[in-house]
């Protein structure tokens, strides 16, 4: 195979990122109103429309922020111009950022409910769509491993056999999906548990995978910028597991 991939109509050529990512959105969507047609929703379609705006405000802002502080060395002479400012993102600052926004909007609302179940398997297809379109862009995408002496090693174009970091994420990401669906069949999960074990699950898996990325750790600080927002993300889901205490064993649970 030759990176990056590409589809071919003639003299013009489409990316399959581009493609898989566009597929990732409408998959995901369709998934997610598809299963918000057959379940239960306390939160209301006006409340839905207000935590999406915070959703998307602070995944944006999150996404972009952590992008940045990724490479702090390039952001006082940022190659490309000032457009790397608005093209730099993370996935992981996109969910950081997102859970912020959501808390802010729903603290301001006033709802109590989840509002992040019903996203968890819409995220986890679009995710891994989406992984599917970074390892076929080979080195562009800049989400590659590094060199490995693995026999699954894969040579992005460059001549050195790389850890296919997008693929054990694809891995990660179907192995998550079955997990959380036999949870759900053996025992119901309480509100919001379900979002909570998904994204701190992304986080720990995100932590440990950059630890064979070729990302540079911040000068003095051990991990890269993802990382430590990963351990602060973990941080937060630990904190709120141990504040809430002890479950009773008769409480009531519910799947949202």
């Amino acid at each position: 195979m030759q990176f990056p991939v590409e589809l071919a109509w003639g003299p013009v050529r489409l990316p399959v990122h581009l493609l898989c990512e566009t597929l990732a959105y409408t998959l995901g969507y369709r998934l997610y109103v598809y299963l918000r047609a057959r379940t239960a929703d306390r939160i209301g379609d006006a409340g839905r429309q207000w935590i999406f705006v915070g959703a998307a405000a602070g995944a944006l802002l999150g996404s972009r922020l952590l992008g940045l502080l990724e490479h702090p060395a390039l952001l006082l002479h940022p190659p490309g111009g000032w457009l790397y400012y608005a093209t730099n993102k993370t996935i992981v600052g996109g969910f950081l950022g997102g859970l912020v926004g959501v808390e802010l909007v729903k603290k301001r609302l006033r709802i109590t409910a989840s509002s992040g179940d019903l996203m968890v398997f819409p995220l986890l297809l679009g995710l891994g769509i989406g992984r599917v379109g970074c390892f076929l862009s080979g080195l562009e995408d800049g989400t590659y491993g590094t060199a490995t002496a693995l026999p699954w090693g894969i040579n992005f174009g460059d001549g050195v056999a790389r850890h296919p970091t997008n693929l054990y994420e694809i891995l990660f990401l179907g192995a998550l999906a079955l997990l959380l669906g036999a949870l759900e069949r053996s025992r119901r999960l309480p509100n919001g548990r379900r979002f909570e074990l998904f994204l701190a699950g992304y986080l720990l898996f995100r932590l440990l995978v950059e630890f064979i990325k070729p990302t540079a750790a911040l000068p003095g600080l051990g991990l890269t910028a993802i990382q430590w927002a990963c351990v602060a993300g973990l941080g937060y889901y630990i904190w709120l597991w141990w504040s809430r205490g002890p479950r009773p064993a008769n409480a009531a649970l519910e799947v949202h």
